[in-house]
C-alpha cells in the first residue's frame, strides 16, 4: 500500500558478541564499499576482528578478556 510506513527493523546488541540485525540490510563501511544481505537475520561484527567484515564469524571468541 502506498503512504505505509515501513516496520522499524529489529537491532539486538549482544553482551561481547556481534550486533543482530533483522534483514534484509544494507550496509556501507568506511571505506565506501556495500555490503547486502537477505538473510532474515544478521550477525554484524562490532570487534573488527572478523575475516568476513562486516560480517560476524564469531572471531571475538578467541579474544582474552582483562
Amino acid at each position: 500500500m502506498p503512504n505505509t510506513p515501513d516496520p522499524p527493523h529489529r537491532i539486538t546488541l549482544t553482551e561481547h558478541g556481534p550486533l543482530l540485525m533483522e534483514g534484509p540490510v544494507e550496509i556501507t563501511t568506511p571505506d565506501g564499499s556495500v555490503h547486502t544481505s537477505d538473510r532474515f537475520t544478521v550477525a554484524i561484527c562490532t570487534c573488527r576482528r572478523s575475516a568476513i567484515f562486516p560480517w560476524c564469524d564469531t572471531s571475538h571468541r578467541t579474544r582474552t578478556r582483562t
